[in-house]
């Protein structure tokens, strides 16, 4: 018997802000799992802006996306047919055949959760790599001590929104964040427990910085780049550590950046800069679980979520991404 399922493939490489011209959603037929596969239709998928940059033909830290083949990122669903018995049927399965509603992927594949300890989307988020890509930033590559003062960009997104709060948990003196729009950034204070936030949008990020720590940061956790780098630069103390995760704000542009234009106060206030990628902390993973866990499960971290639901919708929440479409973990629920 064979199942039929849909996929998304990348059609063309984007130039810029990619458009749907650039994706096609494909069917195909897919057999029953042989030894040692396993056939799993997928619950919840996720996507995430560093999938950007693996549209574009470039070597990097994974590879980039075949043209004309299915996508993959990290997925939850439900085990349908299997032909590994450590695998079995009705399992609920993390993996990383997403963008597609049914997948037969090798066992070895295929990691086991439990959906009653949480949700399948909380795998993919806090309790997943980006629970990991927060804590490890924070606590390894920022160095991160209690009596910090820490200052977050893209802080109501996926990992944003987790670093502050367990920069807060952790013991910092004060942690500020920036996101876009007042709405936004009264979230952060709200429903975060951010001490000071930032709206980018109404422009002045640097005096906005200035104002909310007056005395200067330890701490920078960089999801955007750009313009909030130069701010985070100005506002270091002396051995301020910075912990490069991401630069969104630089992963649709087609021409090269100016750079932070005021790289050289790094030299003078002895500041750290550090980039990582998640893999990095892959080995600590058990160590991140066992803090993050009790934390949520008590309620003292939120887990926001922006859901969108149906297959069909998957590119429209990957575009949402660049825009501001999300608070949290941005998750595309099938079925």
């Amino acid at each position: 018997m064979t199942t039929k399922a849909r996929e998304y493939h990348l059609a063309a490489r984007p130039k810029g802000m990619p458009t749907p011209d650039d994706f096609r959603l494909v069917e195909r037929e897919l057999a029953d799992p042989g030894p040692g596969e396993v056939l799993v239709r997928n619950d919840v998928l996720s996507v995430d802006p560093y999938m950007r940059g693996r549209m574009n033909d470039v070597k990097s830290y994974v590879p980039p996306f075949a043209l004309d083949a299915p996508m993959d990122g990290g997925a939850v669903g439900t085990v349908i047919a299997s032909g590994d018995a450590s695998v079995p049927v009705g399992a609920s399965v993390l993996h990383t055949a997403g963008w597609r509603d049914y997948a037969l992927i090798p066992a070895r594949g295929a990691t086991v959760v439990d959906t009653r300890l949480a949700p399948a989307g909380r795998y993919l988020g806090a309790l997943g790599t980006t629970g990991l890509t927060a804590w490890g930033g924070l606590m390894i590559a920022a160095e991160f001590k209690p009596g910090d003062t820490v200052f977050v960009s893209g802080a109501a997104g996926a990992v944003g929104s987790l670093v502050g709060q367990i920069a807060k948990l952790s013991g910092a003196a004060r942690v500020v964040g920036s996101a876009g729009g007042a709405d936004k950034a009264r979230s952060l204070v709200e429903r975060f427990g951010y001490d000071a936030a930032l709206d980018y949008r109404a422009g002045d990020l640097r005096g906005q910085l200035a104002e909310a720590a007056p005395d200067g940061i330890d701490v920078y956790f960089d999801n955007v780049g750009g313009e909030h780098l130069e701010a985070a630069l100005a506002a270091a103390r002396r051995g301020g550590r910075i912990a490069l995760c991401g630069a969104i704000a630089q992963y649709n542009d087609t021409e090269a950046p100016a750079a932070p234009r005021n790289l050289a106060l790094a030299i003078g206030k002895r500041l750290t800069l550090r980039g990582f990628i998640v893999l990095d902390y892959a080995p600590r993973h058990a160590e991140f679980a066992a803090q993050m866990a009790p934390w949520l499960a008590s309620g003292q971290i939120v887990a926001a979520e922006t859901v969108v639901h149906g297959l069909e919708n998957t590119l429209d929440a990957f575009l949402a991404l660049f825009s501001g479409g999300n608070t949290g973990k941005m998750l595309i629920e099938l079925g």
